[in-house]
C-alpha cells in the first residue's frame, strides 16, 4: 500500500505543477486553456536542454522558459489586445502540440542523459524518510516532488496570507474595482500568467525528464486538460489541488497496479479511468453552490478601463 501511495504522488506531481499554475492564472481573472500546450512546450524544450548539455539545471531552465514563452503569447493576446481568452487558450494548445511535434521529431526514442536521470533519482530526506508510513510515501521521492510540496504551500500562503495575494484575488473577482483602488491590473495579470506558464512548463519537464525519460510525442497525454478540471475540483485552492493531483495520479496508475496483481483489465478501460473521473468531478463541482467553490467573479472577461 505504501508503494502505491508513493507512486500516486509521483504520478500526480506533473498535475500538481500544472494545476497550481492554472490556479494562479485564473486568480488573476484569466482562463488559460492552453495548459496542455505549455506542458508540451516545457517537456520538449526541457528534453532538448538535457540532450544538448546533460545539465539538469539548464534542462529545467529551458522548460520553464518555454512554458513562460507560451504564457507570454497568451498574455499579449488577451491582456494587451483583449482577444477572447477561451479561443486564445485553445489556440495555444494547438500551437504547443505542433511545436512539440516539430522540435521533438528528431529526438523520438532518445533517452535523457544519464547525468540528468541520476540527478532526478529518488533522494530520501534524512530523518523524515524514517518516519513510519508517512516517511516512505512523502519523503523518499525525487527533488521535483519535494519542490512540488514547496510550490503548493507557497502558493497557498501567497494567495491567502499576503497583501499581494489579496490584490490578486481582487483583480480576479472585480477587475474594475481593483483598478479603481490603484492596483496595476495589467502588471498583476502579466506576472501571474507568466508564473502559471512557468509552472506548466515544469510539469511537462517532469514527464519528459523524470517520469519517462525517453522522448515520445504524446508524453503529456491529456494531463493538461485534467489539470484544468482539477482547478475546479480544488475550488481554486492550491492545498486542495495537491490532494486532487494525488487522487488523479493514483487513478492514472490504478490499471497498471490491478494488472500487476493479476486482474485481467482491458488497457482501453484503464486509459479511460482518469478522464471519466474528470468528467464526473467537473459535473459534481459545478453543482456546488457554496461561495468557496465559485470561480473568480471576472474569470474569462477581458478588461478595458474605458468600459467602466
Amino acid at each position: 500500500m505504501e508503494s502505491f501511495l508513493a507512486a500516486c504522488i509521483v504520478a500526480g506531481t506533473p498535475l500538481l505543477f500544472a494545476t497550481v499554475g492554472e490556479i494562479i492564472t485564473e486568480r488573476a481573472g484569466c482562463m488559460n486553456l492552453g495548459v496542455e500546450g505549455m506542458m508540451l512546450m516545457g517537456a520538449v524544450m526541457g528534453f532538448v536542454g538535457a540532450l544538448s548539455t546533460a545539465n539538469p539545471w539548464i534542462a529545467v531552465l529551458c522548460a520553464v522558459l518555454a512554458g513562460t514563452a507560451g504564457a507570454l503569447i497568451y498574455a499579449v493576446l488577451t491582456v494587451s489586445l483583449r482577444a477572447n481568452q477561451v479561443v486564445t487558450g485553445l489556440t495555444l494548445t494547438i500551437f504547443g502540440t505542433g511545436f512539440a511535434s516539430f522540435v521533438g521529431q528528431p529526438m523520438l526514442g532518445n533517452m535523457a542523459p544519464q547525468e540528468v536521470i541520476a540527478f532526478f533519482a529518488k533522494t530520501p530526506i534524512p530523518g523524515l524518510s524514517s518516519i513510519p508510513v508517512i516517511g516512505p510515501i512523502f519523503f523518499k521521492q525525487d527533488v521535483f516532488v519535494y519542490f512540488g510540496y514547496l510550490v503548493f504551500i507557497l502558493a497557498a500562503v501567497y494567495i491567502y496570507k499576503t497583501r499581494m495575494g489579496l490584490n490578486l484575488r481582487a483583480v480576479g473577482e472585480n477587475t474594475a474595482a481593483a483598478d479603481a483602488s490603484g492596483i496595476n491590473i495589467n502588471l498583476y495579470k502579466y506576472v501571474h500568467i507568466l508564473v502559471g506558464g512557468a509552472l506548466c512548463g515544469l510539469g511537462g519537464a517532469y514527464l519528459s525528464l523524470v517520469r519517462v525519460p525517453i522522448w515520445q510525442s504524446d508524453v503529456v497525454s491529456g494531463r493538461g486538460w485534467i489539470a484544468v478540471a482539477l482547478v475546479i475540483f480544488a475550488s481554486w485552492n492550491p492545498v486542495k489541488a495537491f490532494f486532487g493531483a494525488v487522487l488523479f495520479g493514483g487513478l492514472s496508475i490504478l490499471g497498471l497496479r490491478l494488472q500487476a496483481m493479476g486482474f485481467n483489465v482491458s488497457q482501453y478501460l484503464v486509459d479511460m479511468i482518469p478522464y471519466v473521473a474528470t468528467i464526473l468531478i467537473v459535473i459534481i463541482s459545478t453543482r456546488k453552490k457554496s461561495k468557496e467553490s465559485q470561480p473568480p467573479g471576472d474569470l474569462g472577461n477581458s478588461y478595458f478601463r474605458e468600459d467602466r
